[in-house]
C-alpha cells in the first residue's frame, strides 16, 4: 500500500456545483480543508464569494453523524485548470450526461499523486481511463468511483431561484466503491480516511470495496428504484398540482408514488441486474424480496443499516403516510428519467445482450421512458459498450481489464 498521508492537508478539488458538489465543497471546508469549487457554469457558482454554502439539514443516520455551518470556499472558478493544480483529492460530482465534457477537461490536468472519486460513477471511471489512454496521458493516478454520493441531498429553491443553501436529508453510514483497476483498491479505500465528504462512513459502518467498476454500475440504486416509481407513477407526478391541488414541487416519488405493483416490478428488475452480474462473473449486492416493500425502497440501508439478522433496521411501510423521502421528480425530463434511463438502463441493457441474459422488465422500462418523451432510448444515446471502451472484450479480456489493468485493443 502506498503512503497517502499527504493527502491530509493537501487541497480537494471539487467539480461540480449542483445539490452533490455544494454538499461535498461545503463539507469538506467545514471539516478544515482546502477547498476548490469548480462548475462550467458560472450560474451555478453565482455568489457564493458574497454567500458562502449554507449546509443543513435533518441529516439522517444511523450514528447520529452531523456536520452543518456556513462554508466559504477557498477557490470558486470557472477555470477547471485553478481548481485542479497542486490538489490531491479530485471529486466528481456531475450528471452522467455532464461527464464527457468534464473529463476531456480534466485529463490533460492531471498530475502524479492525484486520486479522483466520482459520486455518482455512473462509468465515468471507465471514461477517465479511455480518455487517458487516448491522449497518452500517463500520470500516476488512482481513478475510482462509488454507487451512490455519501448523502441525499437538495438545493434550497425559492420560486424557481437556487440559492446557496444545500440541505441534506440523510448521511450514508457505508457505500460501495471500487476503482480501474481493482489492483488499486486498497490505496483508494486508503484515500477514504483523508476525504472528509465520507467522514459519515469511516465513522459509520465503513466503506465496502465492490468487485470492479461493473458491480458499482449494478450498485448504483438509482436506476432499480427511480424508473420504475417514475414510470409507473408518472399521472400522480403530472396530476400532482393539476388536480390534486397540491404545493409544486412538493410531489416524492418515494412518499406519493411507491406502491406494492411497482415495488414486484423493481423486484423483478433488480433480479435481471444480478442475472448480468452472474453472467459476467461479477459479484453484486444481495437485497431480499421484502426490502424493496418500503417508502425508501432498498435505499435506507445507507444510512439506517441492517440488523443482526441482516433485515432492515427501519422500514416506512408503504401502508403509512411518509415524507422521507426526498422530493422529485416533478416531470418527465427530471434525471430520474433522462440520465437513468439513457445510461444505466441502456447499459444494463446492451450487457444482457452481450452476456446473453434476457432483461424484459429493463427493456420495457426504456421502451416507456422513450415513448413519453417521444423518442427511443435504445438508439438516443451515446452510451453503449463501445463508448465505454470496452464493447470489443471477451469476458475474461473485460475482467482482466476490470481487475489488473491490461487493456485489450480492438482488432
Amino acid at each position: 500500500m502506498r503512503d497517502l498521508s499527504y493527502l491530509k492537508d493537501a487541497p480537494i478539488a471539487v467539480l461540480g456545483a449542483g445539490a452533490v458538489g455544494k454538499t461535498v465543497a461545503a463539507d469538506c471546508k467545514l471539516a478544515g480543508r482546502e477547498v476548490r469549487l469548480y462548475s462550467r457554469s458560472p450560474k451555478s457558482l453565482a455568489h457564493i464569494d458574497k454567500t458562502g454554502i449554507l449546509l443543513d439539514g435533518i441529516q439522517r443516520n444511523l450514528y447520529g453523524f452531523e456536520r452543518s455551518g456556513r462554508a466559504m470556499p477557498d477557490v470558486v472558478t470557472s477555470d477547471m485548470a485553478e481548481a485542479v493544480k497542486g490538489a490531491r483529492i479530485i471529486v466528481l460530482c456531475v450528471p452522467a450526461l455532464s461527464h464527457e465534457e468534464y473529463i476531456r477537461t480534466l485529463v490533460p490536468l492531471l498530475e502524479d499523486g492525484m486520486v479522483i472519486h466520482t459520486f455518482t460513477d455512473n462509468y465515468a471511471s471507465l471514461l477517465i481511463r479511455k480518455y487517458m489512454r487516448e491522449t497518452g496521458v500517463d500520470k500516476d493516478v488512482i481513478v475510482g468511483g462509488w454507487s451512490s454520493a455519501p448523502y441525499g441531498t437538495r438545493i434550497e429553491k425559492i420560486f424557481g431561484f437556487w440559492t446557496n443553501h444545500v440541505g441534506i436529508k440523510y448521511r450514508a453510514i457505508s457505500l460501495r466503491g471500487a476503482c480501474l483497476p481493482m489492483s488499486d483498491i486498497d490505496d483508494f479505500m486508503e484515500s477514504v480516511k483523508y476525504f472528509p465528504a465520507m467522514d459519515s462512513i469511516t465513522c459509520g459502518n465503513g466503506p465496502v470495496a465492490g468487485d470492479t467498476m461493473m458491480d458499482i454500475g449494478f450498485s448504483n440504486v438509482n436506476p432499480v428504484i427511480h424508473v420504475p416509481a417514475s414510470l409507473l407513477g408518472v399521472s400522480s407526478m403530472e396530476n400532482w398540482s393539476l388536480v390534486y391541488g397540491n404545493a409544486p414541487d412538493s410531489y416524492s416519488m418515494y412518499s406519493h408514488g411507491l406502491c406494492p405493483s411497482i415495488c414486484k416490478v423493481q423486484y423483478q428488475f433488480y433480479r435481471e441486474e444480478c442475472a448480468i452480474a452472474d453472467a459476467m462473473g461479477i459479484d453484486s449486492p444481495k437485497y431480499d424480496y421484502e426490502m424493496f416493500f418500503s417508502r425508501r425502497s432498498i435505499l435506507t440501508q445507507e444510512y439506517m443499516g441492517l440488523d443482526e439478522n441482516g433485515k432492515d433496521n427501519v422500514v416506512f411501510p408503504l401502508d403509512k403516510p411518509c415524507d422521507e423521502g426526498n422530493t422529485g421528480p416533478n416531470s418527465i425530463d427530471h434525471r430520474y428519467i433522462t440520465e437513468d434511463i439513457p445510461v444505466g438502463c441502456k447499459i444494463y441493457h446492451d450487457l444482457g445482450k452481450k452476456f446473453g441474459v434476457p432483461t424484459p422488465i429493463i427493456d420495457s422500462m426504456i421502451t416507456l421512458g422513450g415513448a413519453m418523451h417521444e423518442k427511443s432510448f435504445f438508439e438516443d444515446t451515446r452510451y453503449d459498450l463501445d463508448y465505454l471502451g470496452i464493447g470489443h472484450m471477451n469476458k475474461e479480456q473485460l475482467l482482466d481489464y476490470m481487475r489488473n489493468g491490461n487493456y485489450t485493443d480492438p482488432e
